[in-house]
């Protein structure tokens, strides 16, 4: 026996049409909303078995299970869970504007929207928004196609009477195209209709006077700009910023009375508590949620004083926390010619104009059918009144009487049928008077019917009456203020954290720490084995930090970061990246125009100012420029350019002071010369000396002040040699200036 043929295709082809296949149902039967009824097949497929199962806003709640049974064995086959979600989305009055479900038990909260108890639990019905979707559903307003076994018939969309796909908006994920279509307000939504309705030609500009942002159901504020929000509409797609709402009691405390959209009120607190605990808002003494029925949205946010800055400290909390978000607006949707588009604002609601102008045409064509129905056979009816002796005697004695009453009074088939169908009580008199009163009823409406048919514009007027009474029925005022305003800042470290002074300490192997106050004693710390104190400096926790080595890089720490000098510090490397064998010979720290007088022992050096020296990176940047055998300077502060002097001190025993004036002041470079060098002499020790200060120099074991009198005999000129020190100080190993007695 032979095997039959199998069909074979080449992978690539298989695999290009199942994908494209599996795509297309993505994007059409799953993610994408339709615009003529706002909704995706499961929430309309949702909706309609509620209906079918008698759950109107009128009507006793069912368990959702049942609901959801209906809907996966009817029309969806697809996973309970998952229809069950979406049911639950359409309930929550957090996520919907217009929620369609009206839901009681546990639908889930803002601080978690998927913690809704299961289907077994809960019941539901529709809400009475949900009628703008149904009502006109028996009307001959739309095309039925059968479900998906053949065995049902279920409406391809849903007769919207209101632009639901902006009413309450929607997202979707489908394959290469997303959807994010946020709420809106329903009078402005129709007061944009109404205006096009009269003017079909109507910029996007026009209509977004009346539609001008959108209208999130948690009423935060929209703090867009103007022209972003008109990009948009116009557009398609863009972002809107949303910012939580706030205002003052009267203890002085921060109230959130209104979160952005789809924000966990838990969340909001954990961010800010995080901060806290990491003490990096000591602005904020306390958080408290004191959000109840009364009140579904209080946060209590209390300031540490009431010096605190409320308008600073949100605004902080509003760059580093959901108190404001962004969202993504992209307005795609499956248009009525079954393709999926981004649309700007006129085109949505010009297309559902549309689409509402079809469905109103045919509910009054399916009226107007009814009435002439209604009309032929109340015409046979009459005739029949008229004679009933002979309708009666052709009923009792002829074979066939349907026959014979179409030949005697020429009726139709459906008009004899009719009135064989008569029951006896029909044929008292008065029931003649209520024919002819219906004729008359039914042929004026008919006369009206046929006049808004054949009348374009008084269709329109008709549909407009109709959206300014479901705007009157369901709409509301706006919820969400619209304030533009720029895009918060976070306040930087030095406005949060209060500024407390600190010595920072170096090591000769490189390790660094940070001890509060300015009363520590760097020699008395403990060291690691075979490493000893290098340097300190002294300042506030929130200035700059600046590091330099010994080729001329300079970095920047945040002193705040520093371990603790309880503990041996750690290795800057951890935090630095030091170039080419790098190792630290210094530091600085102060206001960004603090200067210091930088240099290098081979003679040369300049003027700098801290900010301009300060590097966010890793790796620093040069500063100084230094040839191949010589070293960085100890950098030395300068009080006042004007009046200080320089004091250095080489290694062939001279010692020059000249006046800092004669430096230039420059960004980085070499600088210029600061004393005439021979030979192998380099500089050994430098520092900057105030007017009327002291020079105190150690060599080794021993000291030597020399006064200001006596620092005339080594003052002279910038570049040139100075005088030789006293013999047994020829070599200077450190030397700083004292003032009235103090060392500086």
């Amino acid at each position: 026996m032979q095997a039959p043929d199998t069909e074979k295709l080449p992978l690539r082809v298989f695999a290009e049409k199942a994908y494209l296949d599996y795509s297309m149902y993505v994007v059409l039967d799953r993610a994408l909303p339709h615009i003529a009824d706002g909704l995706k097949p499961v929430q309309r497929r949702i909706i309609y078995a509620m209906s079918e199962l008698g759950l109107s806003a009128q009507a006793k709640p069912k368990k959702s299970a049942r609901t959801v049974g209906d809907v996966i064995g009817k029309f969806h086959p697809h996973g309970d869970a998952a229809c069950y979600e979406a049911m639950v989305t359409m309930a929550q009055p957090f996520n919907y504007r217009h929620p369609l479900i009206d839901g009681q038990g546990n639908w889930g909260s803002p601080d978690d929207p998927k913690s809704f108890a299961a289907m077994r639990y809960t019941e539901s019905r529709l809400t009475p928004y949900a009628a703008t979707l149904l009502s006109e559903l028996d009307q001959g307003t739309v095309d039925w196609v059968p479900n998906f076994d053949g065995t049902l018939q279920e409406p391809r969309l849903l007769p919207a009477r209101l632009p639901n796909i902006l009413v309450n908006g929607t997202t979707g994920i489908a394959v290469g195209m997303a959807t994010d279509i946020p709420p809106h307000n329903i009078r402005e939504l129709v007061a944009a209709c109404l205006h096009l309705l009269k003017h079909p030609n109507a910029h996007v500009e026009t209509l977004c006077e009346f539609v001008p942002a959108p209208d999130f159901p948690t009423a935060c504020e929209i703090v867009s700009e103007p022209h972003e929000l008109l990009k948009l509409y116009q557009t398609g797609s863009g972002q809107v910023r949303a910012r939580a709402r706030w205002e003052r009691d009267e203890e002085g405390n921060i109230i959130v009375t209104h979160l952005p959209y789809q924000v966990s009120p838990a969340r909001v607190l954990e961010q800010i508590a995080e901060q806290m605990r990491a003490k990096k808002l000591p602005l904020v003494e306390d958080l408290r949620d004191e959000s109840d029925h009364e009140n579904p949205t209080r946060l209590v946010i209390v300031p540490r004083s009431n010096r605190v800055d409320c308008d600073q400290l949100m605004a902080h909390l509003f760059a580093t926390t959901d108190l404001e978000k962004s969202y993504r607006v992209n307005l795609n949707v499956i248009g009525l010619d079954g393709r999926p588009k981004v649309k700007n604002l006129k085109e949505i609601l010009s297309e559902w104009l549309d689409y509402r102008f079809a469905t109103v045409t045919r509910r009054l064509n399916h009226r107007l059918g009814k009435v002439n129905e209604r009309l032929h056979l109340l015409e046979g009816l009459l005739i029949a009144y008229l004679n009933i002796d002979e309708v009666i005697r052709i009923i009792r004695y002829e074979d066939d009487p349907k026959a014979s009453l179409m030949r005697t009074f020429a009726l139709t088939e459906i008009q004899a049928d009719y009135i064989l169908d008569l029951k006896l009580r029909h044929l008292q008199k008065i029931e003649e008077m209520k024919i002819k009163g219906e004729q008359e009823a039914l042929a004026s409406e008919r006369a009206r019917l046929e006049e808004l048919l054949g009348d374009d514009d008084k269709l329109r007027k008709l549909i407009g009456e109709e959206l300014k009474e479901d705007a009157k029925k369901y709409g509301d005022e706006r919820r969400c203020p619209i304030h533009a305003r720029p895009p918060a800042q976070a306040l930087e470290a030095a406005d949060i954290l209060p500024a407390e002074p600190v010595t920072v300490v170096l090591s000769k192997a490189g390790w660094i720490r940070a001890g509060k106050g300015h009363d520590l004693d760097p020699l008395g710390l403990s060291y690691k084995a075979g490493d000893e104190y290098l340097c300190h400096v002294q300042g506030k926790t929130n200035q700059l930090l600046v590091l330099i080595d010994h080729k001329g890089r300079c970095y920047t720490l945040n002193p705040r970061e520093l371990p603790s000098a309880r503990s041996q510090g750690e290795p800057v490397t951890t935090r630095l990246d030091l170039q080419d064998g790098g190792r630290i010979v210094g530091m600085m720290m102060g206001e960004p125009n603090d200067r210091y007088v930088l240099g290098s022992d081979e003679g040369y050096g300049f003027i700098a100012r801290l900010g301009e020296l300060e590097s966010n990176k890793r790796t620093g940047k040069a500063v100084v420029n230094v040839g191949e055998r010589a070293g960085v300077l100890p950098p030395a502060r300068v009080t006042d350019p004007a009046q200080d002097r320089y004091a250095l001190a080489t290694a062939e025993g001279r010692l020059l002071v000249f006046p800092l004036a004669e430096l230039p002041e420059l960004a980085k470079g070499k600088g210029n010369k600061l004393v005439a060098l021979k030979g192998e002499d380099r500089i050994l020790a430098v520092t900057v000396l105030p007017p009327a200060a002291s020079l105190e120099l150690v060599c080794g074991k021993r000291t030597l002040t020399l006064k200001p009198s006596d620092l005339q005999h080594y003052t002279g000129s910038r570049a040139s040699r100075g005088s030789h020190l006293p013999r047994g100080f020829q070599r200077v190993d450190r030397m700083h200036a004292v003032l009235a007695g103090t060392a500086s």
